[in-house]
């Protein structure tokens, strides 16, 4: 017996300690909770009665030099329902069906959803939100915030770019400046009690949101405008399937114009301009990559004879050539075992550097090629930049297609020497023809200024100075002066304006394959010849009918710079006449 109660005794007592080892496991469990994790599950019990819903920021205008507001801000709403507050199901799918032109099943998909909050539509006009909230439907919540509007509609499409659903940037500067103009999202905080139903009395906080700062470009809406007016004259005449327009500061790189007809509309930019019915997302989705495309910076061409300025300004520096050196042409020149033609098949027969110059003569160029050898001209390549990026501020520059030095042997040296068998972007050509013609010094194209707020206070200076020299000032003003008879009377005769003095080079080029016969058209020009203020390019993709530079892609950028030259205070001096 004593042994059983013994045994009993212990019993009770392993009980008793495991109950006081639980209960003070539990009180120090509870203690730890309540002291040093209270602030945890506050804030988790907070949540599980906070509903929150985001407030776009105002995005930054991008405004032009002329103070122009190129990309603004329109009041729009988004709607949303939250379920657990909806009295009314069936007047809610109702009314939103027929107010956002929605499909009531699709309505009532959303109205029915067991969520926070479920977006209906975003990017409702104002009018159709104020229309909304007259209703008073419980479960209804209409926020105002803001899209993305485009005043002058498809002017320089494709160097603003535009934005989505969610207010960020696409393409374009709107993707390139997305940190200065985006600005930060605010919050609306509301309690509701266990079943999600908003506390009436308890009101709601919000975290107001902070605009985007402005950007301020160099592009020149006038100029701009003007520009792609006369592009778009060319290229209904010329039935081309694409023009390009680029005009710049030669001095600080400064973008006073790109221009890429057919632009599109910046308020509809999601619409193709092509038929697409039939096609599949992914076809519809490449016609739209097509349409969005800035062929000034995107694309590659063989430039023809206006790169004959880089041969030349090579040569010039490197004293292989001199203006009073004398060449003869017979037609063509045999380099290795080809015969290279010039574009005159009957050549021009005997001629110094600058009458070549004047001529566009292929076998003169193709001379000053080999006078170079293939390492020193693939020395000056990189020199002047040509194998990298110009590094302007849009996305998606495409880099020079150049031969490796190692595969390069004298017939790919005398054609590279006038502008073929080698691919380059608009924007690198006329890039590196400023930065040869403005005394020497390389620049970086640019559209961005300074960023500033609605107040005018300057946050930030965008500007790019002139990088290192590439060439002396003395064979930058030599080369201006031969660029400059090349208008006065040679090939570039179309591009002449009375009274001023103005220096360029044309070109024509074949597109690949050669059987597709079709060319570019392209005029690269300068004013004043020795002081230049502005620097522009014209490229005519296809042209029908006669498609020679001189003839349909001068003419253009002569009545460019006739309206452009006054409005730039570049004034005529009557000296030249021609």
């Amino acid at each position: 017996m004593g042994k059983i109660k013994t045994f009993h005794k212990k019993k009770i007592l392993v009980v008793f300690l495991l109950c006081f080892w639980t209960l003070a496991f539990l009180v120090g469990r509870l203690g730890y909770l309540m002291l040093g994790e209270s602030e945890y599950y506050s804030r988790k019990a907070r949540q599980l009665h906070e509903r929150e819903r985001d407030i776009k920021a105002a995005r930054g205008k991008i405004i032009d030099a002329c103070g122009n507001v190129l990309a603004a801000n329109k009041t729009v709403c988004t709607i949303s329902v939250i379920h657990s507050q909806i009295r009314e199901p069936e007047k809610v799918t109702e009314v939103l069906a027929g107010e956002l032109g929605l499909e009531k099943e699709e309505v009532k998909k959303r109205v029915e959803k067991r969520s926070s909050i479920e977006r209906v539509k975003t990017n409702v006009e104002k009018e159709v939100g104020d229309r909304i909230r007259e209703y008073g439907l419980a479960g209804v919540k209409v926020d105002e915030d803001f899209k993305r509007y485009y005043p002058y509609g498809s002017l320089a499409s494709k160097v603003l770019g535009f934005t989505g659903s969610d207010n960020q940037g696409i393409i374009g500067l709107e993707v390139k400046y997305e940190d200065v103009l985006m600005g930060k999202p605010g919050k609306i905080l509301t309690l509701t009690d266990a079943r999600g139903v908003e506390l009436p009395d308890a009101g709601e906080s919000r975290q107001e949101p902070e605009a985007g700062k402005n950007l301020h470009i160099s592009l020149d809406a006038n100029i701009q405008q003007y520009a792609q007016q006369a592009a778009c004259q060319v290229m209904e005449q010329k039935q081309a399937d694409a023009v390009s327009v680029l005009l710049m500061r030669p001095d600080n790189g400064e973008i006073l114009a790109m221009v890429n007809v057919p632009e599109f509309d910046l308020n509809d930019p999601f619409t193709p301009d092509r038929d697409t019915s039939g096609m599949g997302a992914k076809e519809k989705q490449d016609e739209l990559n097509r349409m969005w495309r800035n062929g000034c910076i995107n694309d590659t061409y063989e430039p023809g004879s206006t790169f004959k300025i880089i041969t030349a300004a090579a040569g010039l520096e490197e004293g292989v050539v001199s203006p009073e050196d004398r060449f003869s042409c017979p037609g063509f020149k045999i380099v290795e075992d080809r015969r290279i033609h010039c574009h005159k098949v009957t050549g021009h027969g005997a001629e110094n550097f600058v009458e070549g110059a004047m001529n566009s003569c292929n076998p003169v160029f193709i001379e000053v090629g080999l006078r170079l050898g293939i390492d020193r001209f693939v020395d000056y390549f990189n020199k002047f930049g040509l194998m990298g990026r110009t590094g302007v501020d849009l996305p998606g520059e495409a880099a020079t297609i150049m031969h490796k030095k190692e595969n390069m042997g004298q017939v790919e040296l005398a054609t590279v020497s006038f502008g073929q068998s080698f691919q380059i972007t608009p924007m690198q050509l006329i890039t590196t023809v400023s930065s040869i013609i403005n005394g020497g010094r390389r620049v970086t194209p640019h559209f961005g200024v300074e960023v500033r707020d609605d107040e005018g206070t300057l946050y930030k200076s965008l500007s790019c100075p002139q990088g290192e020299r590439i060439v002396s000032e003395k064979t930058s003003e030599t080369l201006r002066g031969i660029l400059e008879k090349v208008v006065d009377g040679g090939s570039g005769k179309n591009a002449f304006i009375e009274g001023y003095h103005i220096g360029g080079k044309t070109a024509t080029s074949e597109t690949l394959p050669r059987s597709a016969n079709k060319y570019i058209s392209s005029f690269l020009g300068f004013a004043p010849a020795q002081d230049p203020k502005v620097i522009g390019m014209v490229v005519i993709n296809n042209p029908q009918g006669v498609y020679y530079g001189g003839t349909i892609a001068a003419p253009v950028m002569k009545d460019i710079f006739a309206n452009i030259l006054p409005y730039l205070g570049v004034e005529r001096d009557g000296q030249n006449s021609g």
